[in-house]
């Protein structure tokens, strides 16, 4: 009797010896994309991108991620999760000296269409977890995933910040920096990580070929349980989505923050975000449940983005329209006719409220979002057989890949004919109007379901 529940008890650790070079993987991996997160959208400005354009900039990579995702998902239950892995980092690595070498605006767009189309590496990632992890344990085991995009919200930033000062704020710098850590990642899966998937417990041919059928990936949209996970996946993604991408367009017009400025706010998000999915994820799973989590994560979220969405118009003290002028300028090879420059705000309204208003409302979306993700994701994972987890989750991915397709699209829409201020405020609305239909649908595992 005490052997069984030493048994059981061993079996409802998660092993940490397993996850950590999957971790690190993931981590290098995410460093190179939080390096270019923050400046990208100021990247594009050079280029005389408005915000609709900016939007249309940030969707083309979830665009490719979104017919990627579940076919590299399906593949790694077919030939096994490392090669998958390994092939969609070459790809993030050579999409990124693209970037860094740009010339044209149209160049950006091929750069992030290339890092989409080999970079939907998520549902391989969240799989090889998994594998190595038991339904007690694997919300905690998803939940690394989404610390590492936390570590890489406080490092990335750091490090695009850094190089941004170091290079006199040259914007294509930071790709090139960012082009090293995906060199290294490719490097790290092939000599530090071990396969997760025996052959034996792979898929055969045809049932891998039924796999990379959309349509039937999709019917786990049209089943009861699974369905309305996938809805809270996208409808959330769309909304962040949104967020994500108009964050800077807002801050440098409301607050006057430049690209050096907005990676210290995305700092600030990314150790909110490694406190709840590095430390306070597994506490808050077996105290409420993922159901309670996915409930709370939405209002949370809703709050916050209201907030920002009432943040006051008033620049930093440090601003200076002149000196950011001359920033922007800089990396436009030569061109002085950027209309976009009428985006930044005037030295009249000068203070720290703005800003203050602006970090304590980060916190509600931070914690929202980082509860939301390995939740549901542990959910669907729990509700589906043990053989169609990697296609499930490459569904899973698919829906996050949706939402950030349209989220960064009516996001540049709005703030370009309505406000600046309108995607968040839209977005708060949206999760309101969502938050009933998830208190009455989603349901906790058969597992935890009470008799």
């Amino acid at each position: 009797m005490i052997a069984e529940e030493e048994t059981i008890e061993t079996e409802e650790k998660l092993d940490f010896k397993r996850l950590l070079p999957i971790f690190v993987i993931v981590f290098v991996d995410l460093m190179g994309l939080t390096i270019i997160i923050p400046v990208l959208p100021y990247y594009a400005i050079s280029y005389d991108a408005g915000p609709a354009l900016i939007g249309l900039l940030g969707a083309s990579y979830p665009t490719m991620q979104f017919f990627a995702g579940p076919i590299l998902g399906a593949l790694s239950d077919r030939f096994g999760r490392k090669p998958i892995l390994a092939l969609a980092q070459v790809g993030t690595f050579c999409s990124l000296l693209l970037l860094g070498s740009a010339s044209a605006l149209w160049m950006v767009f091929l750069a992030r269409i290339v890092d989409g189309i080999t970079g939907a590496n998520l549902p391989t990632v969240q799989a090889a977890i998994s594998d190595v992890t038991t339904p007690k344990t694997r919300s905690q085991g998803l939940g690394l995933v989404g610390a590492a995009f936390g570590l890489g919200f406080i490092l990335g930033p750091a490090i695009s910040g850094i190089t941004l000062s170091l290079t006199n704020n040259n914007y294509s710098a930071p790709a090139f920096v960012a082009a090293g850590f995906a060199f290294l990642s490719v490097l790290l899966t092939t000599f530090m990580f071990k396969e997760t998937l025996p052959p034996e417990k792979r898929g055969s041919a045809s049932t891998s070929k039924r796999r990379l059928s959309f349509g039937l990936l999709l019917d786990g949209v049209r089943q009861p349980v699974t369905g309305i996970l996938l809805v809270i996946l996208f409808v959330v993604q769309l909304v962040f989505g949104a967020f994500q991408l108009m964050f800077a367009p807002f801050t440098l017009t409301t607050l006057g923050l430049n690209a050096v400025g907005n990676t210290i706010v995305f700092l600030f998000f990314g150790v909110l975000g490694v406190v709840v999915q590095g430390f306070l994820i597994r506490k808050l799973t077996n105290r409420f449940g993922e159901r309670r989590l996915v409930i709370g994560g939405l209002m949370l979220m809703a709050v916050g983005l209201f907030v920002i969405g009432m943040t006051p118009k008033q620049t930093v003290p440090w601003y200076s329209k002149d000196a950011l002028t001359s920033e922007i300028l800089q990396s436009t090879n030569g061109a002085e006719d950027i209309e976009q420059l009428n985006l930044l705000p005037e030295e009249t309204n000068v203070g720290y409220a703005g800003l203050v208003v602006l970090l304590l409302a980060t916190i509600p979306v931070s914690f929202g979002s980082g509860v939301l993700s390995p939740s549901v994701n542990s959910l669907l994972t729990q509700n589906t057989d043990p053989e169609k987890v990697g296609a499930i989750l490459g569904l899973s991915a698919s829906a996050l890949s949706l939402g950030n397709i349209f989220g960064p699209l009516w996001g540049g829409a709005v703030f370009d004919f309505i406000a600046a201020n309108a995607p968040f405020l839209i977005g708060a609305i949206i999760l309101l109007l969502l938050f009933p239909i998830a208190l009455r649908r989603v349901q906790d595992p058969p597992s935890q379901a009470m008799p």
